[in-house]
């Protein structure tokens, strides 16, 4: 029996998930020994380039596709055109319509795939500017080349291609707001993500999974827990295991 696997793409907020409390590791910790947690997160890459990776990551003939995949796209595509980060703007029509051939890619590798669109975290302005004068001193430009209103505005796209898909989502602009203090809580640069920030995530993240039927809980070990191997006679406690693994 091939271990499940759920594999997580997006940009720099996806390809962090895996640092010390990122919301992909407190995943593959919740799935230990009963599904693989993939990342595959590509920072500043918009949806535009994304699309080149798409037929690499999920091939069609793969036989074996992911039980579930979770698509985090919109921070870069939201950069502001005219500013720091003009090359990662997308249009917000190509952008609805990149992450509507992503959903469409994906249902056709496997229709039983749960497939999850996540919109990007609201912006701090004030932290991205102070992010820039960090790097750059105070030669950096006062506008901030990301807003909190056009975050909003790709986030509502997001939840829109979701809806026209039937796939669940998750809006973070929306949930991260709803807590006070939400800019410095949730976000360290005023983009990327805290580890308070990264919790909210995977607490969404889970929730979906769950109502999916995709709940650690149900889901099976591999192999047998050790407290159900006899000690006496190791060999039978795998051939009952669905596995079938020969032991010599």
């Amino acid at each position: 029996m091939m271990r499940e696997k759920f594999v997580l793409f997006g940009d720099s907020l996806t390809q962090e998930a895996f640092r010390e409390n990122g919301w992909g590791a407190s995943l593959a910790n919740a799935y230990n020994r009963k599904a693989d947690v993939l990342v595959r997160g590509y920072g500043g890459y918009n949806t535009r380039w994304a699309m080149f990776l798409l037929h690499h990551l999920f091939p069609l003939d793969t036989t074996k596709q992911p039980l579930a995949t979770t698509i985090f796209f919109g921070a870069n595509d939201a950069a502001l055109f005219g500013r720091t980060s003009e090359k990662q703007h997308v249009p917000i029509e190509e952008y609805k319509e990149n992450l509507r051939k992503m959903v469409q890619h994906l249902q056709i590798c496997s229709p039983t795939m749960l497939i999850v669109l996540i919109t990007q975290p609201p912006i701090y302005e004030e932290g991205r500017r102070a992010y820039a004068i960090s790097l750059y001193g105070e030669n950096a430009r006062k506008l901030p080349e990301r807003t909190n209103e056009a975050a909003g505005q790709y986030a509502n796209a997001c939840v829109e291609i979701a809806k026209e898909m039937g796939v669940p989502y998750i809006n973070l602009w929306s949930k991260m707001q709803e807590t006070d203090g939400w800019q410095t809580k949730f976000l360290r640069d005023g983009l990327h993500l805290t580890p308070e920030g990264n919790a909210v995530v995977y607490q969404e993240v889970i929730k979906v999974f769950d109502e999916a039927g995709l709940s650690a809980d149900k889901m099976p070990y591999d192999f047998p827990h050790h407290s159900k191997i006899d000690p006496k006679n190791p060999q039978s406690s795998f051939q009952q295991n669905v596995c079938h693994v020969p032991m010599e």
